[in-house]
């Protein structure tokens, strides 16, 4: 008995230092990228944008290659925590150029693009875009590199190191990545860092389009972290706006964009963090938030991964989407519906004019 019980507290013991070791990886590991990052572009296209021409925009939050249909997700309540395999991430991709290829945009916003990654099976998910579309400039700003997350224990998501691509047609003559503020806590591991690039392009009056691709926080509950996070990206927007720039700001925002979804879907009224509506009355002066026919379409950006997707009962929302100031003509803005065959967003189209100045 006295042997059993000596044998369990090494065990014990064991279990315990090996804790208590992981934790010091995590903390020691972890690094958050400085921020106003200079970026160089690949710059592929020396187009230059010009006034009262239509030109297209696109955001699509790929979820790193791993979500078909079927997939769900721990996080929400599901199951799993990485792609079924490496077919399934290289099939996803491709599914995922083919749909771009087919919506034609002139400057693509892409969000959770996997330059390597346990979950996504070690896909270098940024050079495939860059191959698929060899005739686009194209900026990356990685969104973190993190330390290898031991859960969930039977099959843990793993490390990442994951971020932002934007291509354009057109020249990009430079780019920064800025820094968000996230959570101090232990929620830091877990909902990872965050950014957004700025990207300048050139128009043949002299100005620039600035294109802003952001990925807000998920799973954050402090609404202090949420403002803070919002109110640095209006400050970028807003010094480029009164410099005299056209900007145009796609991505995940991870903010009900509509405001009253689940009136629009016939879901649920209870909230989750990731879908609170956005403060549209905190945008700053001269911009706004384009919806379209979204609503009227009743096409959504994103569902829940508790559960496979099933139309009508997956619970599902508009996380996805623009901002524009009022330099740029609007002519459309709609969900194209993918059916999330290929991840769990659909991506957003925006056709628009810059005016003349």
């Amino acid at each position: 008995m006295k042997k059993m019980l000596i044998y369990i507290g090494v065990v014990v013991g064991v279990i315990i230092v090996a804790l208590l070791c992981y934790i010091a990886y995590l903390f020691l590991s972890y690094q958050r990228i400085a921020d106003k990052q200079v970026l160089t572009p690949e710059t592929n296209n020396q187009e230059v944008l010009t006034t009262d021409q239509r030109y297209r925009g696109m955001t699509f939050n790929i979820g790193y290659g791993a979500y078909t249909a079927d997939y769900t997700f721990f996080m929400d309540g599901g199951k799993s925590s990485r792609a079924k395999d490496q077919a399934t991430v290289e099939g996803n991709m491709t599914g995922v150029a083919e749909t771009t290829t087919a919506i034609d945009p002139t400057i693509s916003f892409f969000q959770e693009v996997d330059q390597d990654g346990d979950r996504s099976r070690h896909v270098n998910e940024v050079a495939f875009l860059q191959e698929q579309f060899p005739n686009n400039s194209s900026v990356y700003a990685q969104n973190y590199q993190s330390a290898y997350l031991f859960y969930p224990f039977l099959d843990p998501i793993g490390q990442a190191t994951s971020g932002l691509v934007t291509l354009a047609k057109s020249d990009i003559t430079e780019a920064i990545r800025y820094s968000l503020p996230i959570e101090t806590n232990f929620n830091k591991f877990f909902d990872l860092d965050r950014a957004f690039s700025v990207s300048h392009i050139p128009v043949s009056n002299g100005k620039e389009l600035i294109a802003i691709n952001v990925h807000l926080s998920a799973y954050t509950d402090d609404p202090v972290v949420q403002e803070a996070q919002i109110n640095k990206l209006y400050d970028v927007m807003t010094q480029s706006y009164q410099a005299g720039h056209y900007v145009l700001v796609g991505g995940d925002f991870n903010h009900d964009m509509l405001g009253d979804s689940p009136t629009i879907f016939n879901t649920t009224a209870e909230r989750h963090s990731w879908d609170q509506p956005f403060p549209e009355s905190t945008l700053p002066e001269g911009f706004t938030i384009p919806k379209g026919t979204i609503a009227e379409d009743a096409i959504p950006t994103t569902r829940k991964l508790d559960i496979p997707y099933e139309p009508g009962v997956s619970y599902v929302s508009v996380l996805d989407g623009f901002m524009v100031s009022d330099n740029i003509s609007v002519q459309a803005v709609a969900v194209h519906d993918g059916g999330f065959a290929y991840s769990d967003h659909n991506p957003v189209v925006i056709d628009f004019k810059l005016n003349e100045q």
